[in-house]
This record gives structure tokens, sequence and C-alpha cells, in this order.
């Protein structure tokens, strides 16, 4: 395996097609699909970062904030404007213009090669403003017809509008779907703005789930790609979203992304401000995998700002305020952005062949699973320094495989001196449960201070699968001592 190149650097990988399987339902269990039908599904995720989780790694996604209005209320939402430092759904820093977003679009589609998608999230609704929106769509479709569109809506006038998403080519749709059942959907949505009418309670959250129902079976009907977003909010929907997982896969949803609530009094939220918790990564985790043998599920989500910029788990937004990028021209080039994402696939097929070669013969009957936390900038690598991360992909590991679950936020380490130990309070409490950190550097300060704690931490520059196998087998023979 060679080193990643200078033009990979802040890349990132796809799914093989053995892991997206056919007939849009996302199913883990095999169909009747043909090899065909898989390699077309494949081609349609391959670059898309939130579809793919093999893509998070190296391509780039651009969210344009240029629809306002909403027609629902969440309790755990409060769109916030100037909230430069806060990284959750319905936050941005500037509202766009149609025009500004296409200006936008070609800028950072020209300084981000790697960068494939734009979607429109918000602040609000996109089909709550849907002239925005869709003239949002024509203009970057015109201009750049190899960037993929891609939209997300709590659902509630999706159907009105699957004619228009199919004609502009928007590919890939999400809904958030927290709940199946209106009376959980009454402790979520206060209320629901719908024909000109307010309805509240039960009410309101039938009219939503009956909506929702309807625009994912139009999606399916109309063979557009739909990923499901769901708020996990523990003692009021948690156990309940197995449920959701069924019937989403019973309607077509191909993918489903169960996160967490993000809750804070500051944020203003009614949840925030009534002392609602998010759940532990433990209990996430443990509800994804009580839904992940029935579909696909989607586990690198980083719940973006509606005008986040860059690969998921970073974001250049503030590179790219209006002021700025107003004053540049585009310098969108087609062939110079096919140049780079050939070699993004070469050195995936790099990547590929290091990961075969570091599970060949990886075989250990009832070997225990542990975790793992990985400290990397992208590209599939161990590749970060300890004090640098801002956050920790885990990867669950056996004798047989490594297999990334979930990404932990944290506070950086290297704060120049001020504030470590609570920065690293903060660590501990995120990866409390791993036994290793895997990064290219690390302090001998948190050296010590993670052993102490009974975490390794492995330094390393090479294919996370690889130094997480390596790493594991040291860990058994340690067991067995």
């Amino acid at each position: 395996m060679t080193s990643p190149s200078t033009r990979l650097l802040n890349s990132n990988a796809t799914e093989s097609p053995t892991q997206a399987k056919s007939g849009g339902c996302g199913c883990d269990s095999p169909s009747s699909a043909t090899v065909e039908r898989d390699e077309k599904l494949q081609e349609r995720i391959a670059k898309h970062p939130c579809y793919s989780e093999d893509a998070h790694h190296h391509y780039a996604r651009l969210h344009v904030a240029v629809a306002p209005a909403c027609n629902i209320q969440c309790n755990y939402c409060n769109r916030k404007y100037d909230c430069a430092n806060e990284s959750r759904p319905g936050v941005v820093s500037e509202l766009l213009t149609p025009e500004e977003a296409a200006h936008k679009a070609l800028v950072i589609g020209g300084k981000i090669p790697q960068m494939t998608v734009v979607g429109i999230a918000g602040p609000g609704d996109p089909l709550a403003n849907p002239e925005k929106t869709f003239r949002t769509f024509e203009l970057i479709a015109a201009q750049a017809p190899d960037i993929k569109l891609c939209l997300s809506t709590n659902g509630l006038m999706l159907p009105d509008y699957i004619d228009r998403i199919k004609q502009l080519n928007i590919d890939h749709v999400t809904i958030t779907i927290n709940m199946v059942d209106p009376e959980i959907g009454a402790q979520i949505y206060p209320w629901v703005h719908y024909r000109r009418k307010r309805y509240r309670g039960i009410e309101g959250a039938r009219i939503l789930h009956e909506r929702q129902m309807e625009g994912l079976q139009a999606l399916k009907d109309a063979d557009i790609l739909c990923k499901v977003n769901s708020v996990m909010i523990p003692g009021i929907n948690d156990h309940h979203l197995v449920e959701v997982n069924r019937v989403i896969r019973e309607k077509g949803a191909f993918l489903h992304n169960i996160m967490p609530l993000i809750s804070a009094p500051e944020h203003g939220t009614h949840f925030g401000l009534t002392g609602q918790r998010g759940p532990t990564p433990k209990e996430l985790k443990e509800v994804q995998d009580n839904c992940s043998g029935n579909m696909k599920m989607m586990r690198h989500c980083r719940q973006c700002r509606a005008d986040a910029v860059g690969l998921l788990g970073e974001d250049r937004s503030q590179e790219f305020s209006k002021e700025k990028f107003l004053e540049m021209t585009p310098e969108y080039d087609m062939e110079k952005r096919q140049e780079v994402h050939d070699g993004i696939e070469k050195f995936k097929e790099e990547l590929k062949v290091a990961k075969d070669k570091a599970l060949a013969g990886k075989k250990f009957a009832n070997s225990p699973k542990i975790l793992v936390a990985v400290a990397t900038k992208g590209g599939g690598l161990v590749n970060q320094h300890f004090g640098h991360a801002k956050e920790f992909q885990i990867y669950e590991v056996d004798g047989n495989d490594a297999r990334f679950v979930s990404h932990r936020k944290i506070d950086q380490y290297c704060q120049g001196g001020y504030g470590e130990e609570a920065s690293f309070e903060h660590i501990m409490k995120a990866i409390a449960d791993c036994k290793a950190v895997l990064v290219s550097k690390i302090g001998n300060s948190p050296q010590e201070k993670l052993q102490e704690a009974g975490i390794q931490s492995v330094e390393a520059y090479d294919v996370i699968e690889k130094v997480a196998l390596e790493f594991y087998e040291q860990y058994v023979k340690e067991l067995g001592n």
C-alpha cells in the first residue's frame, strides 16, 4: 500500500456492491435481483457521502441554505442564524438566494473538486420553499451536470412535488420520520401547518404521518432513492424506532439513519429547555444494531449544518462565507474534477487491496468484540495526531473483521496550553468503552493518562482496518497471558 498522494489529502472511501443490496430496500438478506441491478445501484450511491459509508471517506458535500420557512414545529429544533460554531441541523450563518447558491456551488466545485453532492436541507424545509428550492436546483443542474442533487424534507409536502423532483433528476431524497404512531408523534411535534391551517397534537401528527407514508411510497414508485432520518429521543421514541424501521423498509426506503437527539438548554429548543436528554453512545448503538438486520443502517452521519461544506466530519463553511464566495470567480472544470475523481478511485482500489490483505487468513472462532477509537482526517487511514482530533471514528473489531460503527465528537486536546485537562476529561467520557486509540502521533502526557485508564495508544500511518486488526491480535495474546 503506497501512501496517499497530496492530491488526495482531505479525501475519503465507498461501499462494495455486496454491501449495497438491490431492490431499493437496502435489505441485508439476499434478494432475487440481478448482479447488473446491484451494479447500477452501486453507481447511484458510489460518490454520495451520505448514502455510502465508503464514499464518506473521500467525497464531499455542500448544503446551500435557501429554504428558511418550515411548515412543522419539532421539539428538538430551533432555527437560529449566525451560530458559526454550532454544528447541528437547522443552523446557518447566512441565507442565500438561488442565484447566490448556484454561484457558491460552482465556486466550491472548483475549489473542492471531490465535492460531488449539493443538497438543500434548510434551515427550514425545502418543500415549504418550493420556488427557491427548485430554482436553485435548475441553476446548478444547467451549469454543473456532474453534481448530484439531493434534498432533505420532513415529508409533509413531498407527495405534491414528486414529479418535479423526478423531472430535475434529483435522485436522492431524505425524509425525517421519527414515528409511525401519531400518539408518539404528538410528543415530538407541537403543530403542523397544512393547507393553510395549523393542526396540533395527535391530529397534526396523524396528517404528517400519512403524508410521509404517501411520499415514501411515491419515491419508491418513481425509483428515487430515499434515506430516512430518525432522531432517537430516549423515553419517547427509542423503543418505537424498531417499528419505524420495519415500516419504512416495507415502504421501500433504501437507508435508515438513526441519529441522537442533540439537546442542550443553550439551543433554546423545547427539549433542551425541559431537560430531555439525548441517548448515550451505547444506547444509540443498541437501537441501530436492533434495526440493522432489517435494512441497511447509516452510522456515519454528522448531523450537518444547513450550510455545511466539505467532507462529513469537517465544516469549511467559514472559508466560503457570502462575503468571500461572491468575490470569487468560479473555476469549474469538469475535466479536472474527473481527474481528481479518477485519482480517488485509484486510491480506493489500493485501499481495498490493503484491506483484503489485512483480512486474509483472519479466522478466529468465537473471538470477542472490542471497540477502538481512530483519529483520521479521511482517506480510510489512521493519519491524524491525537491532539488535533475533533472526533474519533469508532470501529468494532474481532478476530475476523474491523467494522465502522459510529463517530464521536470530542473537544480538541491541543489548545495551546489552555484547557487540556478539561478536554481530556471530555475525551475520556467519549471513548471510555474503547480498548485503544489509533493515532498517527500522540504526546507523552495524554498517552500516559490513557494508559492509566486502561486504554492503549497505537501510533501508525496506515489503513484503519490493518492497524485495528494488528492491535487486536496483540490484545488477544495479552489476554491469554
